[in-house]
């Protein structure tokens, strides 16, 4: 019978463990199951637990600790968290020139884009975020070529009268990405000043959740 409602973590030692059920009675009858809550954590079971927290640390944020030399970078570190917790659902709005000197510029998921990239090597500065036509809105304007892929967090909504709009998929709520309308319910529209792109615009999206 295994006691799913304990936690072993919570403590450094079975006899910790065992203490803590029951300082009244012997260890013996509290892994006996005798007294206690009535849930039962042999020692082979808090042992494999414990390992498996020991192996399993929480991830820690990828800005943690680097050296953020620009205004993008310090936008995105404030927003990692809430992004990776759910919090918030950021889209990133980046006009660049590719590798091939031409214009590009894309609607980019942050929160799906985290699960995805490796963002060490953004935050450090080894590589930069760049639009790509797998975005949820991918323009080239030199060959005046789009793409459009909805994301785990928002549905594309193409073609429609207001333009480019993003639903999304949580809490239903649109997010409108034109400068000269209001972006939405619970969601704000920051430019960021950069020295890394041409152009770059956060909206971000607080999550009502059950709405």
């Amino acid at each position: 019978m295994a006691g799913r409602g304990l936690q072993s973590p919570l403590f450094s030692s079975y006899e910790a463990f065992l203490g803590a059920q029951s300082e009244a009675v012997g260890w013996q009858l509290v892994e006996l199951g005798f007294c206690g809550s009535g849930d039962v954590l042999w020692r082979e079971e808090f042992e494999a637990q414990a390992g498996l927290a020991a192996a399993s640390p929480q991830k820690s944020l990828a800005s943690v600790g680097k050296e953020l030399k620009d205004n993008f970078l310090r936008a995105l570190a404030e927003r990692e968290e809430a992004n990776r917790t759910g919090k918030i659902s950021s889209i990133i709005f980046i006009r660049d020139r590719n590798s091939h000197h031409q214009e590009v510029s894309a609607y980019i998921d942050y929160a799906h884009r985290l699960t995805t990239d490796d963002f060490e090597v953004y935050f450090s500065g080894k590589k930069r975020l760049s639009p790509r036509n797998t975005d949820l809105s991918f323009y080239n304007w030199d060959r005046n070529v789009s793409t459009s892929h909805s994301s785990p967090n928002y549905q594309v909504i193409a073609e429609n009268a207001c333009g480019l709009l993003f639903k999304n998929k949580s809490d239903r709520k649109i997010i409108n990405v034109d400068p000269k309308a209001y972006p939405g319910d619970n969601t704000t529209r920051t430019p960021v000043e950069t020295d890394l792109y041409l152009h770059v615009v956060i909206y971000d999206h607080i999550v009502r959740r059950g709405t």
